[in-house]
């Protein structure tokens, strides 16, 4: 049965992305289309949308009052399709909110938006008012992460007398709960939310402030994360769980933990438009070029024998640059590369230029997000470094085995889910994995790779075997639509 499917994003890729967040719903927004499903996507109007190829076809379709605090703001609404596809994208606008350079941070500074919690309450009522413009009435309306969370409650408090409402079933999905949009107690009020739900031991109170992913995780009639891994951990320590594995552990029956897919169509080596080269499990040829281009890219000596490693990721001490910054010396020692794409704390960045001056032969960094240097690490490089404090998922570990490139990883979230430690005596396993958080296990598993690197033919078996694995949404996707059927059922029943 086909379902009318709605989601709220604060990101979708390519129009919108700073993490994986992105990536995620634009993939999940297109297999849901594939198999046959009605799917809606509201996203902020940045104006970094309009700027990202392909371009939108718009049509503007109306705009509403919202309440704030107080005051009247007004948000428009126009509608495109998906290129080749027919996931339908409401961007909602609001030109003090949205038209700024930045999602979340300011382009310039990189420091948040002081008026965050603002922008984005603005935008959970907007998504509901826009529901109302579009007269839709979704089987499921998707939430994710903090920046859409407030509208459960406002769905389920504010709007409980519109029939409609009361029919909408409810999912949110946590992608990381390191961010939980923790604000000012005095924030309730821009919600229009009753403030003694912000009380203590209120639904939205969390040690004197409002926490919004609090209020997503009660008010949703099911939650879900993006690991099996990560649903445990979070319920298991304060560790992961960040104040709020209490909350959590009550949910435990209506939480899920999914396991993300990655977009094939564009994460496949074989059309990568993005690759000097394309290749493919039966013909590697492509890779070995792809690597003297990434020398080459990163001014690194080209010396195709020896092994790269590469990062991508923000440089931030959850993605374990923390270790990196403790193993660094002792690294570069090994018969080895490192390049490293990215940016983030000013800490990590200026340790970046350092490693950078000091072993300008072996190491290299480009402080930036930059799409096709991303792909060329991927395919030019031997293996892919997360050595993650935690992770929700990951998704670019499954990039690496796509594209050949071996991953090393912390145990840890879907980074546990999704390699296994190789075994050169056997050859079973697709990486190298270690579960200690120190220098030191990490450093052991980065030697464990080089050492199976020296095994050429051994090498060439595995480097074939994992790039048929198929991390692909098909399944995925599928159990996100078990799930919405089951809301549908509570909420219809």
């Amino acid at each position: 049965m086909k379902l009318d499917i709605a989601m709220a994003t604060a990101e979708l890729a390519p129009y919108a992305k700073v993490g994986g967040l992105g990536d995620v719903i634009a993939a999940l927004a297109k297999e849901l289309d594939r198999q046959g499903h009605y799917v809606t996507v509201f996203l902020p109007r940045y104006r970094s949308v309009l700027a990202k190829e392909p371009r939108l076809q718009l049509t503007r379709v109306g705009q509403a009052e919202v309440s704030l605090g107080g005051r009247r703001e007004w948000a428009s609404y126009d509608v495109a399709l998906l290129p080749e596809t027919g996931v339908r994208i409401v961007l909602v606008g609001h030109e003090g909110y949205f038209g700024r350079d930045g999602v979340y941070n300011d382009a310039r500074s990189g420091r948040d938006f002081p008026d965050n919690d603002e922008r984005f309450i603005f935008f959970c009522k907007a998504v509901l008012e826009g529901l109302e413009i579009l007269e839709s009435s979704p089987d499921v309306l998707h939430l994710n992460d903090h920046q859409t969370a407030v509208a459960a409650p406002m769905l389920r408090e504010s709007l409980r007398g519109r029939e409609s409402a009361r029919s909408i079933g409810l999912v949110f999905a946590i992608h990381n709960l390191g961010y939980q949009g923790i604000y000012p107690h005095d924030t309730i009020r821009l919600t229009g939310l009753d403030p003694k739900l912000a009380e203590p031991m209120g639904p939205l109170e969390f040690y004197g402030h409002l926490n919004l992913m609090k209020a997503g995780i009660i008010y949703a009639d099911r939650v879900a994360t993006v690991s099996p891994r990560y649903a445990a951990e979070i319920q298991s320590s304060a560790e992961h769980g960040r104040g709020l594995e209490g909350v959590l552990r009550a949910r435990g029956k209506d939480l899920v933990g999914i396991l993300n897919g990655v977009d094939v169509e564009m994460w496949d080596p074989t059309t990568d438009r993005l690759l000097p080269a394309n290749y493919s499990s039966n013909d590697l040829a492509g890779k070995k070029e792809n690597k003297t281009r990434l020398l080459e890219s990163a001014e690194l000596p080209v010396e195709p024998d020896v092994p790269i490693i590469g990062m991508i990721s923000r440089l931030v001490e959850q993605k374990g640059f923390d270790l990196l910054e403790a193993a660094a010396h002792e690294l570069l020692q090994e018969r080895m590369k490192l390049i490293v794409l990215g940016k983030g704390e000013r800490r990590y960045e200026e340790l970046m230029r350092r490693l950078r001056t000091r072993y300008r032969q072996k190491f290299s960094v480009s402080l930036e997000f930059n799409d096709p240097m991303a792909h060329l690490i991927e395919a030019g490089s031997d293996f892919f470094l997360m050595p993650s404090r935690y992770e929700p998922c990951g998704l670019n570990q499954m990039y690496s085995l796509r594209y050949g490139t071996i991953p090393i990883v912390r145990a840890t979230g879907g980074l546990a889910d999704t390699v296994r430690e190789y075994d050169p005596e056997t050859g079973r396993g697709n990486g190298f994995v270690f579960d200690e958080y120190s220098a030191d296990a990490m450093l052991a598993a980065v030697r464990r790779g080089l050492a199976a690197h020296q095994k050429k033919r051994a090498w060439k078996k595995l480097v074939s075997e994992v790039m048929q694995i198929d991390h692909s949404w098909g399944h995925a996707a599928q159990q996100y639509v078990e799930l919405y059927r089951e809301v549908r059922a509570v909420r219809r029943g």
